[in-house]
């Protein structure tokens, strides 16, 4: 296949992923549809995986990581109902696809990596599409980033036993933040919001994620 061709199918299945996998299954949020209808999932995916790359599940990208499930992705996006002036963390860049999605709705974007090859592969890769406002830092994600707090929103891909009370303490007032949380097999969704100060709590779907790996950890 030459390479229009592949560009091509590439974009016939973006659409169907946005309107089968997502609109289909109650993602409502022009932002994040109009956002995953743009990024091309395929390029952040390693050349033996393109052709599944808009499949509705993980793939691997190297160091035990993942690219999440689109599905879950669109969740997640939607959950924290970003504006443009929001100022957002992303813990666990990854390949930096859900970078790239958050990018694509406001460029106040921080993003923080534990993998120096990772986060240096996904440094190049949103330079290369034109990400040019969002940082891309290699660190221990479980520490957040305090330079940049506080946020209006965090999104961790990454699943954690509790919640981390680091990335809490850097939420601006009534600020979200949505993070998988439970054992290594199995965990919940959580919404979290501070009103009045105050953490609240909102339980969401059951997925999986890798964990959320501390440096500090014995």
């Amino acid at each position: 296949m030459d390479v229009a061709g592949e560009i091509g199918q590439f974009d016939v299945a973006r659409r169907r992923m946005v309107e089968e996998q997502l609109r289909n299954r109650g993602i409502a949020d022009e932002r994040v549809l109009r956002a995953m209808s743009r990024i091309p999932r395929h390029e952040f995916a390693p050349e033996s995986y393109r052709g599944e790359a808009y499949h509705d599940h993980p793939l691997p990208i190297g160091e035990g990581q993942t690219i999440s499930q689109p599905y879950i992705v669109a969740i997640m996006l939607q959950a924290l109902a970003l504006s443009p002036s929001d100022h957002v963390l992303e813990v666990g860049t990854g390949s930096g696809y859900v970078t790239a999605l958050l990018a694509e709705i406001t460029p106040h974007v921080i993003s923080i990596e534990r993998h120096v090859a990772l986060a240096d592969a996904a440094r190049a890769l949103l330079a290369r599409l034109g990400y040019s406002s969002v940082q891309v830092i290699a660190g221990d994600g479980s520490l957040g980033y305090a330079p940049g707090a506080p946020y209006n929103a965090i999104l961790v891909s990454a699943a954690a036993r509790e919640l981390p009370q680091p990335l809490l303490d850097q939420l601006a007032e009534g600020g979200r933040m949505i993070i998988p949380v439970g054992p290594p097999d199995l965990q919940q969704l959580q919404l979290v919001s501070i009103q009045n100060g105050q953490s609240q709590v909102l339980s969401r779907e059951i997925c999986r994620f890798v964990p959320l790996v501390s440096d500090l950890a014995s």
